[in-house]
């Protein structure tokens, strides 16, 4: 037998390694210390938190932001309201965008060319936000879950990524479907879908994020406050934490423990919190996802 021999790194290749990694520790560093800076400002009294300065852990330990936050019941009407919006709207836009991307991915589909190139157009060219509320309200949609839902359950972009992975399916995986005797949506549904896992937890994760993320729509379409999505929610307490501490019944001694930049922390938070939960369970496929839909095609 032939043994490889190892060669041995030379001292610029191990210095090479050395400030890369420090290098790549700086990076994350610079981008997680923000997040955990809001965090450890949330947590820290209101009084010691004012002094300013960098937080690496909480100054004077308190939960009392959390209370004020979560204690509103707009807060929690508006965290079921985006619970709701974001699993539906997530689960509809994911598999209109994978029924459209796998029709315009197949030549043999009538008119082919002019569907993707009214596709294209309105990832060019979008109509307005007057034009969008006027046609939401023309089809009785205004102050309903609908609202916040269909207006955004397809892009373009996504439509695209998908069509590339769809393309780069093996042609004679369908043919001996097809001599088998399935149709075009049993092909869809049973082999298609499931070959396509990581480029659907990709746009799943995609269209989760702006679900979740959104307020404008929440603000444009909805009149009614007790629909309000929790973006939106936050982003009116953030605008007005002392009347919003007020209309609780905060007493002043109990204010004295929170202030107002302590509870828009403590809003960022639980704002993107469940979107932290959810990614790491989807990043492998989110990775691979990406990266296939993006080169195939």
């Amino acid at each position: 037998m032939v043994r490889k021999l190892k060669r041995k790194p030379s001292a610029g290749s191990r210095l090479f390694q050395a400030a890369n990694t420090l290098f790549m520790l700086a990076l994350v560093v610079i981008m997680l210390y923000p997040y955990w800076y809001v965090i450890m400002y949330s947590l820290s009294d209101a009084k010691l938190a004012g002094s300013g300065g960098l937080f690496l852990l909480p100054k004077g330990f308190s939960l009392a932001a959390y209370e004020t936050v979560l204690g509103n019941a707009a807060v929690l009407s508006g965290f079921k309201v985006s619970l709701i919006v974001t699993l539906a709207g997530t689960l509809l836009a994911t598999f209109v965008t994978a029924a459209t991307a796998y029709a315009i991915s197949k030549s043999r589909l009538r008119g082919r060319k002019l569907f993707t190139l009214m596709i294209l157009f309105t990832m060019l060219f979008q109509g307005g936000m007057i034009p969008g509320y006027l046609l939401v309200k023309e089809l009785g949609m205004l102050n309903s879950y609908l609202a916040l839902i269909l207006p955004s359950a397809i892009g373009a972009w996504n439509i695209f990524i998908m069509r590339s992975f769809f393309a780069g399916i093996p042609a004679e995986v369908e043919e001996s479907a097809y001599i088998d005797g399935a149709n075009d949506l049993v092909i869809f549904f049973r082999i298609v879908l499931p070959l396509s896992k990581a480029v659907l937890a990709t746009i799943a994760l995609f269209m989760a994020v702006m679900y979740w993320n959104d307020f404008f729509s929440t603000i444009l379409y909805i009149s009614s406050k007790d629909k309000w999505a929790l973006q939106a929610v936050l982003r009116d307490l953030l605008t007005n934490t002392s009347t919003a501490m007020q209309s609780q019944g905060i007493s002043i001694a109990y204010q004295q423990e929170i202030s107002e930049s302590t509870i828009k922390m403590a809003n960022i938070v639980v704002a993107t919190l469940p979107i932290l939960i959810v990614y790491p369970f989807v990043q492998k496929y989110f990775v691979k996802g990406a990266m296939i839909g993006s080169v195939k095609g």
